[in-house]
């Protein structure tokens, strides 16, 4: 798990939840495969959800490795929460990932609060450019906080921000949402390329997808 996701994490604990339990205690079992993919539709196993891609785009449930070039952590197979899914772009690295986790058993949301924790990411993200760059300074143009739409999914919220590195215009953008019992993170960052089509094909991946919540879930 990236360090927005985490950053999430841990603002949601300390200022979202109730005196009492709101649900039973999850926790993320590895051991389910995270889901299958038939042509260019993944379809979680692990977690209700499915999503599709474009047909040149690559469906994935191991971490890629050219994403650790571009700044992201290759996850260990100990940690205790795992993406599901990542989806790429083969001829210019454009990236979407989807990360669902179980949310404490006292947390609550509604969209004011998540749009406040999307909001959180930002400062989480320019810290790990500043770490990961140092000698480069770096101009991030800042995104509004704006809710999100998400099929099956009651609150959610989307930011993004944009920079140059390496000459090459990067965006990396996030949607935080909630759909009981589960937090649900959608990471993605298109490297601008002439001639490609990646933000309307990432903007067509997210309409795609779809919370199908279990039997006796709301």
């Amino acid at each position: 798990m990236n360090r927005i996701s985490m950053t999430v994490i841990l603002f949601g604990f300390f200022f979202g939840c109730a005196g009492v339990n709101v649900r039973q205690t999850l926790r993320e079992d590895i051991r389910i495969p995270p889901g299958t993919t038939e042509g260019n539709q993944f379809t979680g196993t692990r977690y209700p959800f499915t999503v599709s891609v474009p047909p040149h785009w690559m469906v994935t449930t191991e971490f890629p490795d050219f994403m650790e070039t571009l700044g992201y952590s290759r996850p260990l197979p100990t940690d205790a929460e795992q993406t599901e899914v990542y989806a790429f772009n083969p001829e210019t690295n454009t990236n979407i990932q989807f990360d669902l986790t179980p949310a404490g058993p006292k947390a609550t949301f509604n969209q004011e609060k998540i749009q406040s924790l999307a909001a959180a990411g930002t400062e989480s993200l320019k810290a790990e450019l500043e770490e990961e760059h140092a000698k480069i300074v770096v101009q991030l143009e800042v995104g509004p906080t704006e809710p999100a739409s998400l099929k099956g999914v009651p609150y959610a919220a989307k930011k993004h921000v944009s920079y140059t590195l390496g000459g090459v215009k990067r965006e990396q953008g996030w949607i935080y949402g909630f759909a009981e019992p589960y937090q649900i993170f959608i990471l993605y960052m298109i490297l601008e390329k002439e001639g490609s089509n990646d933000r309307e094909e990432i903007i067509g991946i997210i309409d795609s997808f779809r919370f199908i919540p279990h039997s006796g879930e709301n």
